[in-house]
This record gives C-alpha cells, sequence and structure tokens, in this order.
C-alpha cells in the first residue's frame, strides 16, 4: 500500500498538493471566528444525580442566570453606598445596561438601589456597615456557549466601568471568561514565541532554510485545517473552548514531527545515491509507515477519553484525534509531493557542515552509538538506578487530590480571581455555588418533614428556605443554600443522598459543589476501564507490528513508569505547592478532567516514541542482525531524530508553560517532563538495558499467536537495495 501511494504521490506531485492545499484553506476558511462558538461547560456526568437535578430545574424554573454577573461597588472613603452622587451614578450605570446592550443582558436581577428594573433590597444586597454594596445581572443564553458569547461582548465594550468608582466584575461568567481568554493568549504567545523558535531549531537539525522550512509549512496547514474541523463538530455539541489551545499544541507538535521524519528520511535517501523519485518512494515505504503506526497508537490512546460520558473530555478526543489524523494525513501527502518537486534542492540555503547526512556507519560510530554500547555492556548497572529513581518519582502521588475549576486556576493577582473572592469574603451567604435541593412530588407535607431532615445535614452555613415551586409544573420545587467548606462537600452530600424518601417524593442533590464530586466520582470509577481498553488496544497493535507479546509488554512497562514519575512531578509541584511562588500560581486539587486528558496524551507520546526506536530494531533484526546488534542499530539510528522530536515538541509545550492558567501549566509541565523521561531516560538508557537483559526473548510469542502475525500481521518492510550495480547483496542500512 505504501509502496503504490508512494508512486502515486510521485506522478500526481501538483495535483495532490493542490487538492489536499485546496482542502485544508477551505477548512481553514470555515473554521474562522471559532472562538465564539466555543463555551465553557462539558464537566458535569450527564448520567449523575445532579445533572439529572440540573436538567429538571432547568426545565421546570428555566436556566438559572442569578449568577451570570456580580457587580461589586466598594464605597470612597469616609463614605457609604447610600452617598447620593456615588448611588446616583451606580444607578444610572445600572439602568443603562439593558437599554445599550438589549441582545446581551436580559435584566437586572436585583440591587442594593432601586432599579428601572426592581425595586431596592439593600438587605440582600448590601453590607450592614454600607462599605459595599452590589448588583447581580442575568445574561441571555440558553445555553453556555451563547452566554459568554454575550457576556464578552459586554464586557469589550467596557460598559462596567464607572469614572471614580470602584467597580469590580465577579460571577459565572466573569470567571468562565477569563478563562476562555486566558487560552486565546496561550494560542497567540504559541505562534508568536514556539513556531519561531522551532523554524531556528529546524534549521541547525537540517542545516537548510528549505528542509527547515517544510515540518513547519506541514504544521501550519494542519493547525488550519483542525480549526475547521472542530468548528464543523460545534454544529453537534457544544465544543469547550480549552480545545483550541489542546489542539494547538498538540497539532503543531506532532505535525513538526512526522515532518521531521519524512524529511529526514528523504535527504538520507538521497545521501545513498537514489534518484528523487526512488527516495520519495522509500521514505514513504517506511518513515511514511511509521507515522500512520505512531497517528494509529495516539489516536487509541486519546480515543480512551470518549469512554467517558463528560462533553469536556469528549469534545477535546474529537479535536484531538480530528488534529492528529490530518497531521498525519499532511505528512503523507503534501510532503511527498513537495520532496518529488524540490529533489536534492531540498538541501538549499543552508549551511553544508550541518546539513551533511551521516551514513549509517558514522552514526552507530557516533554519540548515540557509543552510549548505547556502553550501556549494552553494564545493562544492570544502568536498568536498576533508572527503575528506582522512576519509582522515587512516583511516591508523591499519594497527595494527588481532584477539584473542580474556580476562579483560583487563575494567578492569585488576576483581578477577575480578585473580584470573586472579594465577593465571597464580603457577602458569604452569597456565594455562586450553592447546594441545590430538587422535589418531585404532589405531597408537600412529606417534603416538609424532608426538608427537616436535610438541614441537619453537617457543612451547611443555614437552613434550606421554603421550597419555591416551578411556574410551569406544579410538582417540581427547588430550594438551596451554602456549604461551610465547598472544597470539601462530600459528607453534607452524602448525608443528604442517604436520607431515607417518603413514598411519593424524589428529592435530588445538585448544585455545583454536588456536580462537581459526581464528577469527579465518575472519572475515577472509568479510569481502570479506560486503562485496560487502551492497554489491549496498543498491545494488539504493537503485536501485529512487531510479531512480539514481549516487545508491546515492555513497551506498557515503560510507558507507565514515565507517565507515573511525569505524575508524581506534577503533585509535587501543583498539588503540593513546590515552586508555585515562581510560577505565580495557588496549589490546590487538580481538575480530575484535565488528568485524564494528560494520561491520554502522555502515554500516546509515549508509545510513539517507543514504536519509532523498535521499527528500527525490528527492521535490522529482519535484515539479519543480532538480538544485541539490533538494539545497537535501533538506538543509535534513532537517537538524534527522537531527541529532535521531542526538542520540538518540549518547544511547542514550553509556550504554554508561561500560561496565566494553572491547567495550561499542569499540562505544559506534564509534557515537558514525560518528553525528557521518555525521549533521554526511558528510549536512549532503560529500554536497550533491558532488552539486552531479555536478549532474544525479546521476540517471543506463542505459537498461535506467531500464526496469526504470519496471516494477518503488519511487519516491517525491509526494503532491498534498489542500486543498479547492487546485485544480490544486502542492502546498507539507513538512518531514519
Amino acid at each position: 500500500m505504501f509502496t503504490r501511494w508512494g508512486n502515486f504521490v510521485v506522478r500526481r506531485r501538483f495535483a495532490v498538493i493542490g487538492l489536499v492545499v485546496a482542502a485544508l484553506l477551505a477548512l481553514g476558511g470555515y473554521g474562522l471566528g471559532l472562538n465564539d462558538r466555543l463555551g465553557s461547560s462539558g464537566f458535569d456526568d450527564p448520567t449523575s444525580e445532579s445533572a439529572e437535578a440540573a436538567r429538571l430545574s432547568d426545565a421546570a424554573f428555566s436556566r438559572d442566570h442569578s449568577v451570570d454577573v456580580l457587580l461589586l461597588y466598594t464605597a470612597p472613603t469616609g463614605k457609604t453606598v447610600d452617598d447620593p452622587e456615588f448611588a446616583r451614578a451606580v444607578v444610572d450605570n445600572l439602568n443603562s445596561l439593558p437599554r445599550e446592550h438589549p441582545d446581551e443582558i436580559d435584566k437586572i436581577n436585583g440591587a442594593y438601589w432601586p432599579t428601572e428594573s426592581g425595586i431596592a433590597q439593600p438587605a440582600l444586597f448590601g453590607r450592614p456597615d454600607k462599605d459595599k454594596a452590589f448588583a447581580a445581572l442575568a445574561i441571555k443564553g440558553d445555553n453556555d456557549t451563547e452566554t459568554m458569547k454575550n457576556y464578552r461582548k459586554v464586557k469589550e465594550s467596557d460598559a462596567f466601568s464607572i469614572p471614580g468608582i470602584t467597580v469590580q466584575v465577579a460571577g459565572l461568567q466573569p470567571v468562565a471568561g477569563t478563562l476562555s481568554e486566558t487560552l486565546e493568549v496561550d494560542v497567540r504567545r504559541m505562534e508568536v514565541i514556539a513556531i519561531p523558535a522551532v523554524a531556528v531549531l529546524l534549521f541547525f537539525i537540517f542545516g537548510g532554510v528549505v528542509a527547515a522550512a517544510l515540518p513547519l509549512i506541514v504544521g501550519g496547514l494542519t493547525i488550519i485545517g483542525a480549526n475547521g474541523i472542530v468548528r464543523f463538530i460545534t454544529e453537534f455539541t457544544e465544543v469547550n473552548s480549552f480545545v483550541s489551545s489542546v489542539v494547538s499544541m498538540v497539532g503543531l507538535g506532532l505535525a513538526i514531527d512526522y515532518g521531521l521524519f519524512i524529511v529526514s528520511r528523504f535527504r538520507e535517501e538521497l545521501a545513498a545515491g537514489y534518484d528523487t523519485p526512488t527516495a520519495v518512494r522509500r521514505s514513504v515505504q517506511t518513515a511514511g509507515r511509521t507515522v500512520v503506526f505512531s497517528a494509529t497508537m495516539i489516536i487509541v490512546s486519546l480515543g480512551g477519553m470518549l469512554l467517558f460520558p463528560q462533553g469536556f473530555l469528549r469534545s477535546l478526543a474529537y479535536g484531538a484525534i480530528a488534529t492528529v489524523s490530518l497531521a498525519a494525513l499532511t505528512a503523507l501527502t503534501i510532503l511527498p509531493a513537495v520532496l518529488a518537486i524540490l529533489g536534492p534542492n531540498v538541501d538549499r540555503f543552508g549551511l553544508k557542515w550541518f546539513r551533511r547526512t551521516k551514513t549509517a556507519e558514522e552514526v552507530e560510530a557516533g554519540f548515540w552509538g557509543k552510549t548505547t554500547r556502553w550501556v549494552m555492556r553494564h545493562p544492570l548497572k544502568v536498568a536498576v538506578p533508572i527503575f528506582l529513581g522512576l519509582v522515587l518519582l512516583i511516591i508523591p502521588m499519594k497527595n494527588i487530590a481532584f477539584g473542580g475549576f474556580s476562579e483560583t486556576y487563575l494567578p492569585p493577582d488576576n483581578e477577575t480571581r480578585t473580584a470573586q473572592q472579594d465577593f465571597d469574603q464580603a457577602f458569604p451567604l452569597r456565594k455562586t455555588d450553592p447546594i441545590q435541593l430538587v422535589f418531585v412530588t404532589d405531597d408537600t407535607t412529606a417534603v416538609g418533614s424532608l426538608l427537616e431532615d436535610a438541614d441537619k445535614a453537617p457543612g451547611l452555613t443555614g437552613n434550606f428556605p421554603v421550597p419555591s415551586s416551578s411556574p410551569t409544573r406544579d410538582d417540581v420545587y427547588r430550594t438551596e443554600t451554602h456549604l461551610e467548606d465547598t472544597a470539601d462537600p462530600n459528607k453534607t452530600i452524602d448525608y443528604l443522598r442517604s436520607l431515607p424518601q417518603p413514598e411519593g417524593v424524589t428529592m435530588l442533590v445538585g448544585g455545583q459543589p454536588a456536580i462537581q464530586k459526581d464528577g469527579i466520582d465518575g472519572l475515577l470509577g472509568r479510569i481502570p476501564f479506560m486503562v485496560v481498553v487502551v492497554l489491549a488496544l496498543t498491545t494488539l497493535l504493537m503485536f501485529l507490528t512487531f510479531g512480539s507479546l514481549i516487545l508491546p509488554i515492555k513497551a506498557a512497562l515503560m510507558s507507565a513508569l514515565g507517565l507515573g514519575s511525569t505524575l508524581g512531578i506534577l503533585t509535587l509541584i501543583f498539588v503540593d505547592g513546590y515552586g508555585s511562588g515562581f510560577l505565580n500560581f495557588t496549589p490546590q486539587p487538580i481538575q480530575s478532567a484535565v488528568l485524564i486528558l494528560i494520561i491520554a496524551i502522555i502515554y500516546g507520546l509515549s508509545t510513539d516514541y517507543e514504536v519509532f526506536l523498535l521499527s528500527r530494531m525490528v527492521e535490522a533484526r529482519a535484515k539479519g542482525a543480532t538480538t544485541t546488534e539490533a538494539i545497537g542499530i535501533g538506538t543509535a539510528n534513532t537517537g538524534r531524530i527522537i531527541t529532535a522530536a521531542a526538542l520540538i515538541l518540549l518547544v511547542v509545550t514550553g509556550a504554554f508553560a508561561f500560561s496565566d492558567l494553572v491547567m495550561m501549566q499542569y499540562i505544559a509541565y506534564g509534557m515537558i517532563a514525560a518528553l525528557f523521561i521518555d525521549a533521554t531516560i526511558l528510549r536512549m538508557l532503560l529500554v536497550p538495558a533491558v532488552m539486552k537483559l531479555l536478549g532474544d526473548d525479546c521476540w517471543w510469542a506463542p505459537a498461535w499467536m506467531r500464526r496469526l502475525h504470519a496471516k494477518i500481521g503488519l511487519a516491517e518492510p525491509v526494503l532491498e537495495d534498489e542500486h543498479p550495480d547492487a546485485g544480490p547483496q544486502e542492502p546498507a542500512r539507513a538512518a531514519h
């Protein structure tokens, strides 16, 4: 298949470039304005009790917009919020908001002062000492995406500010909007910092401007097309704004890596004396095949997120899978076609010393070859300390804790976070995250007795008020109160859910604390299933490729060591707080859905490098090398490329390490740690040491599995020497 495709791309190179580039640009055009279609929802478990309570509440009472925006006003020193001049300026501003933004603002829910839409409510919206007061606004929107879009329009007009008066903007939409805006800044930072840095890095890897530009072109086109695919997904489901950052980070990094693999192999085939068409075909047969298999393994890993019901994870899975697929497609279409046109000109505009391609013998005699031979002479001395060191890094995972989204994901000095915290401190009984009870019954007397028991729940700031009745359903009632500690709602929720419900009464426990608890419980309960499915599929794929049962098992264990040590490092930083002052974030529990995401990404990347390394070992063994020789050849010939690929991903993810959003820092530092551990400690040291200790057992599989592999296996190709004067001799080895 890859042989036919390589020949086809050479023959139809201009048509391939035209069609694929046109399709990607069309997707990019369709994806314009993507940010306006992204939302902040998807963290709840739609199968949970709290999600059912939210759906029932919204249907019976309409969508709750009571705390969309909270405007906190602070009186000047020596004055109160009753000061006539102060009050007049605030009321004039509040009255102007619905008039000037009729399509975005629904109404003023309430305020300390009388407004055109309501009477004054000083007891609810002011403090006894009258130094602070607030107003609540409802933003139009039937879902999170519409509501956020409308809020951002109002915010961009600077409609809330009043000259000479301190106004702080808090509430659900300001927090969600600030998180979304921070992600957009992260993407722009990547474009400004990471892409130029990667361009410089590629120049030194290839030693030429043309060769360095090709992987960047593949990466850029991949991101353009991926935005269109994500935009298409928004037509069918709500997509979290977090997707754009993940798509940019993973898509750009992998697309450039895939471009690096194929361009490197093409230059080596040219250096071996093959003409351009032959070099393109051989590159597609080898590096192209590796790219496809790599993308497949990463897609399987990312696909594990589809096993979870949360819309956040599912939308991330759709976006990331589409991007990885597009990266592989672009690398196998545009890149070979361009190489077929360029031929030896791929090395133009560069430094001769940098761009010289080493022979296989020179590579095996170089740094990586010498390192591998030293490792195989001392396998136990290498393997044991590394294994113990990685296990020590795993130990901090015992302190890992899980939480939900809040303003604390923003830096301590962020104005939106400060506004929300100042509001919560000034009005602790008006917090935006109450615990909610929804009743379905025709027996109001039974509700009263059940409510008396509910008031005895531990951790409440006060009793539940008399439930309000639905304006559209006479059998649905709702009430809510607040928790003393929203970070630890478990005892309260468990108590409420354990209450015996009278016959004919259904009580559902909802609200943000319950949604957070149910989300965490649902995720943790499904992680083992995800692990089993992903491990089974990747093991099967690796067996079909390499014909060994031991190699996939070893790869899974290596990936587990790398992933565990990475999570241990992240726990030390983001939960235990080491370095939090320097990085400007607040140590806190990890958002559970983000943990699933980083497990999927890191496992996928880890397997990716393992596949690339093992492919060269299997190729060498298929040509007659012994196990020891195959280990040495594979490790030496892939050492430079794996290191270069990891460096490129490090630069791309490094741009996100400067994010103001602790969630993005968590992912960025996780990938940085994982890439360093995988590309150096595991692939270049521990893997060859363990394989040397295993010896020929590396290639073992039961007889029935060997027969299965012989029938349906995806064995590595062994390319013939196609030089005219080669005769029947064994082909010379060439490095990827």
